[in-house]
């Protein structure tokens, strides 16, 4: 039998590799189509610049002059309650974004301070159930059987759980130390059922596909299989979970801050200088617009940005 030409024999890849090697050409159409979104490109430099404001914020305290925690007594008017000095609630060359009423401590700097927080809370409470959720919804649709149910009833369990009632009165009752790290394990606790339930789904559906069957066909071992055949093509899947999910972590600490359970004074956090802004938002607008405006356009920018990823991974298989 004579050997099939070159140029008519069929090349077998995973989904989303290309046959050339090389960068995955779906990856490369994402791309340009996310640059081509004004929208996009105006989200991702607003979250550029509140990360690097948050990286930043040490050293933004030599160049201001003024720390998270210092008080300017002379910004403030104590005659007038604590009014702070100028307009728009003390904006000058000294106080980029005026100062808080009452103690008069640096707006801008306590700004970059609270992104500094907020981030860090976020990007760890996202990084854990990440990992919670992709490990155990690969494990449940992968092996199937009495794993799946198990990890299943748990993931029911969890998203039937009225979570945000629990939170706070969890949050309350332990101790004010440490909080972020409470935060970001309460968070995670709560969080991880949602991408598992996605994970577990896709997973199942990849155990049946050809290029899983070649490879158990060829003895290799589950682990080897998951981490070589399965993970790869829930990358763009687990990259668009994790980018809708930093917003999410993001609004949740502000919220639960705001109640008084989150982040707890001095530390500096968006959603506790909201509350604190509350009671001076007729005399002081500004001190409740600034936190409230990056607070807001933060989770939109990351809200905007994971549904662009969404809605061009939805489709595709991306390795």
């Amino acid at each position: 039998m004579s050997a099939v030409p070159s140029d008519l024999a069929v090349q077998v890849t995973r989904p989303g590799v290309s046959p050339q090697g090389g960068a995955p050409r779906p990856a490369g159409r994402i791309v340009s189509a996310l640059r081509s979104s004004p929208s996009v490109l105006l989200s991702a430099a607003f979250l550029v610049f509140v990360v690097l404001l948050a990286l930043a914020a040490p050293l933004l305290v030599g160049l201001v002059g003024w720390g998270p925690y210092d008080f300017d007594k002379n910004a403030i008017d104590s005659d007038l309650g604590g009014i702070p000095r100028g307009a728009l609630g003390g904006v000058s060359a000294e106080h980029w974004f005026g100062v808080e009423p009452q103690n008069g401590r640096d707006i801008f700097i306590r700004i970059a301070f609270g992104a500094q927080v907020s981030l860090l809370i976020a990007v760890s409470a996202t990084i854990m159930s990440m990992i919670l959720g992709v490990g155990l919804g690969v494990l449940a649709g992968y092996h199937g059987g009495w794993v799946d149910q198990v990890i299943s009833r748990v993931m029911d369990f969890l998203m039937a759980f009225p979570s945000l009632i629990f939170m706070i009165a969890l949050l309350s009752a332990l101790p004010a130390g440490n909080r972020p790290v409470l935060l970001v394990i309460v968070l995670s606790i709560f969080s991880w059922p949602y991408t598992a339930r996605v994970i577990r789904g896709q997973t199942m559906t990849l155990r049946n596909r050809e290029f899983v069957e070649a490879a158990v066909a060829s003895g290799a071992n589950s682990a080897r299989i998951v981490f070589r055949e399965v993970l790869p093509n829930l990358r763009g899947t687990i990259i668009v979970l994790a980018t809708l999910a930093v917003p999410g972590f993001i609004g949740t600490e502000a919220g639960l801050s705001f109640l008084g359970v989150g982040v707890t004074p001095p530390t500096p956090s968006w959603g506790q200088m909201i509350a604190t802004a509350v009671g001076w938002y007729a005399v002081d607008p500004m001190y409740f617009l600034i936190p409230g405006t990056f607070l807001f356009l933060t989770v939109l920018s990351f809200t905007i940005l994971g549904d662009h990823l969404r809605k061009q991974f939805d489709g595709r298989d991306v390795a």
